[in-house]
């Protein structure tokens, strides 16, 4: 089981032996909306191609955060998935020259909201006329 993690949205991915389906929550990949979100889960299948994609099956269940954040959280559990099954040095290097935060997270999270104010940084203004 691997993971992957974006701000609140957490992602597990299961790889085993198949024909190369990939399922979102138990939703297949092909029929996953909105589509930005699609495209983006789909970026370290295209990567990899199809003769390494068509021999394993992946289940990825994730929870937490928005639909975007959810969508880069299973990005990042495919990507460290495929490196891990499959053990090739130069489909981790495929994945760094594409794209660094598919293997490597992005530590950010959204700054907590405080006192006296609407966001996080945002105060009520003061008047002194």
């Amino acid at each position: 089981m691997i993971s992957g993690k974006r701000k609140t949205a957490i992602a597990r991915a299961v790889f085993k032996p198949g024909r190369g389906r990939v399922y979102i929550n138990g939703i297949p990949l092909e029929i996953y909306q909105p589509e930005m979100a699609r495209l983006k889960i789909m970026e370290p299948l295209l990567l990899v191609g199809d003769d390494l994609r068509n021999t394993v099956d992946i289940k990825v269940d994730v929870k937490g955060g928005g639909f975007m954040g959810q969508a880069v959280a299973a990005r990042i559990a495919i990507a460290r998935g495929f490196v891990k099954w499959f053990e090739k040095p130069e489909l981790e290097k495929v994945f760094m020259e594409y794209d660094r935060h598919m293997l490597v997270g992005d530590p950010r999270q959204a700054e907590p909201k405080k006192p006296r104010g609407r966001s996080a940084r945002a105060k009520r203004q003061k008047s002194y006329r």
